[in-house]
């Protein structure tokens, strides 16, 4: 017999196959001489239904041991189903089962549950009909962008998790140690002494891998990195998470435009692959999630993305019939709400903001001719906001030391990365795309916790 996964056999399975299903029982219904089991195996959102008939050996004692959770092995033949809403069902010929779930206390039943209550079963949560979807769709996403990649060169690069560097200045880090933290080396100040160190100097988490991947890319030309990064920001929201995943390409001799280009191609082919590789779970999502899901997506595959710099932006906010919970002035970053507004209200959707003020940008992002802006963008999406910034890179070194030095760092500590500007300096770009909020975008989910396996948040490591 055959072992194929249920997807599979609901796709193309034919009457009369032979073939050997394993899974875990979502429902059982038993009726005079015979009983129905649900069984799905995570490759679909759809079960197969078994049929258990009496005559089957040790038929009492095993339909009592397939509750819901249940994990089996069913092999049977194929027949035609005589109920509604299913081609086929499997007419069972011998079952196992590996491991009972008692029904008394396994925590999902056949009944809605909160989100909020699944994220406190971490361990079970993904096999819902919703988290099953979620994490089908971010496999998708996931192989889609290594394809998108992949079919254009870009190398993929590992950079480094562990680092001494804090790419973003933002200063929220997890930091890494290998001291004793109730003996902790102190040197005559007081300072804590670093040189006792696993690395002989303070070192973290890393919030981004893209200075690396500038160095990767000034040898390679196009390369990218999709990785872990962290940030320790005491952020309890729908919106945050203390470990995520980036996306982050870095093209050499290429400049705003060429990064704008990318970036949209590359969000229009994620769509497209999830819609055509998981149109079951997207058409779950747009029926029980948000019913403007696929709207959505096809906002993002057929428009072409406004583009406005950042001075025009906030002209057209300042015009804006609506009423704003933060003040709209030149110099002030943009909020949630303004960038929602402008591709939701004012575009109908995604727009491509640049040439941001310069003090409230990186240090690494060129500086324009006028000195007050840089050549960064951001791609703001409907419903979310930014899903992608970026900008071309400084590829100047005497501007880039100023940058660094205005902004309160040492150049001694980039040494480095500044040498890439004193050997074969050139034009470059690219942009970071943070994973989770691109599938909580594709999916409608509300919360971002809801989007990764395990998420880590602000006094929370379960699991």
């Amino acid at each position: 017999m055959v072992n194929l996964r249920i997807a599979e056999i609901l796709r193309s399975g034919q009457p009369d196959e032979s073939l050997v299903v394993q899974g875990w029982v979502r429902t059982k219904r038993e009726l005079k001489g015979f009983a129905f089991i649900e069984v799905n195996d995570g490759s679909s959102l759809a079960n197969l239904q078994a049929v258990i008939n009496q005559d089957l050996p040790d038929y009492e004692a095993i339909v009592k041991q397939l509750n819901t959770g249940a994990s089996v092995e069913v092999a049977g033949v194929l027949v035609a189903s005589q109920g509604k809403g299913q081609r086929i069902e499997l007419q069972a010929e011998a079952v196992k089962v590996y491991g009972e779930a008692d029904p008394e206390t396994y925590p999902l039943q056949k009944k809605r549950h909160s989100f909020e209550f699944l994220r406190t079963i971490g361990h079970l949560r993904s096999r819902t009909n919703s988290f099953g979807a979620v994490f089908r769709v971010r496999n998708a996403c996931s192989a889609a962008i290594h394809q998108f990649f992949q079919e254009r060169d870009f190398l993929w690069v590992h950079t480094p998790i562990i680092t001494a560097s804090d790419c973003e200045g933002a200063g929220e880090l997890f930091s890494v140690t290998s001291l004793d933290l109730k003996k902790i080396p102190r040197a005559e100040n007081q300072a804590v002494d670093y040189s006792q160190d696993f690395f002989a100097k303070p070192t973290y988490l890393t919030v981004s891998g893209q200075l690396e991947a500038e160095v990767m890319a000034m040898a390679f030309s196009n390369v990218y990195t999709f990785g872990p990064t962290f940030r320790a920001e005491n952020s309890n929201t729908s919106r945050h998470l203390a470990e995520f995943w980036m996306v982050e390409p870095e093209m050499a001799f290429c400049d705003l435009e060429g990064d704008m280009d990318l970036a949209e191609a590359f969000l229009k082919h994620i769509f497209n692959y999830v819609l055509e590789k998981c149109p079951e779970d997207m058409d779950f999502f747009n029926q029980r999630i948000d019913n403007s899901v696929l709207a959505t997506a096809e906002n993002i595959i057929n428009n072409q993305f406004e583009r406005l710099t950042y001075t025009d932006a906030i002209k057209l906010l300042e015009k804006a019939d609506v009423k704003f919970e933060y003040p709209v002035n030149w110099g002030l970053d943009l909020q949630s709400e303004h960038e929602r507004y402008l591709a939701e209200q004012l575009f109908k959707k995604p727009v491509i903001v640049t040439d941001y003020p310069a003090q409230i940008k990186a240090f690494y992002m060129r500086l324009s001719d006028d000195e007050k802006t840089v050549r960064a963008m951001d791609v703001l999406a409907p419903k979310i906001g930014e899903i992608i910034g970026g900008s071309q890179r400084e590829e100047r070194l005497d501007v880039l030391e100023r940058r660094v030095i205005a902004q309160g760092m040492k150049p001694e500590d980039l040494w480095w990365y500044l040498d890439l500007r004193r050997y074969g300096t050139v034009p470059h770009a690219g942009f970071g795309l943070g994973f989770e909020r691109l599938v909580q975008f594709i999916t409608g989910m509300g919360n971002i916790r809801d989007v990764i396996p395990f998420p880590r948040t602000p006094q929370n490591a379960e699991f």
